[in-house]
């Protein structure tokens, strides 16, 4: 059992910040060996924005890389996405997830864990 669920997200001004955070809980989550950002833009599919491994290896969608980085902090077993320089098309539903196996794509078929997602606004 896997239990993921994010926080963070709100309204914000083109060009300004947020930190989404993910808390990970439950009796398998130290299975997981990678864990990612998706996010979904109403009508759109949803895509992969960052994930890493056990050893910190990265991986970024290249609309956010240099603006977006992703850690994660082993004690709380929590994940962050920090977001900078935010664009109106940043905008979408942001969906944490969990694998118990690394690949490097941001595929969503490789991820079996997800939280309930949180919302990101950016106006212009």
């Amino acid at each position: 059992q896997v239990e993921l669920v994010e926080s963070g997200g709100g309204s914000v001004q083109a060009g300004g910040s947020l930190r989404l955070s993910c808390a990970g809980s439950g009796s398998d989550y130290s299975t997981i060996t990678s864990l990612g950002w998706f996010r979904q833009a109403p009508g759109e599919e949803r895509e992969g924005v960052a994930n890493i491994d056990r050893e910190s290896r990265t991986n970024y969608a290249d609309s956010v890389k240099g603006r977006f980085t992703i850690s994660r902090d082993y004690a709380k077993n929590t994940l962050y996405l920090q977001m900078n320089s935010l664009k109106p098309e940043d905008t979408a539903m942001y969906y944490c997830a969990g694998s118990d196996y690394w690949y490097p794509a941001l595929r969503r078929s490789s991820y079996a864990y997800w939280g309930q997602g949180t919302q990101v606004t950016v106006s212009s």
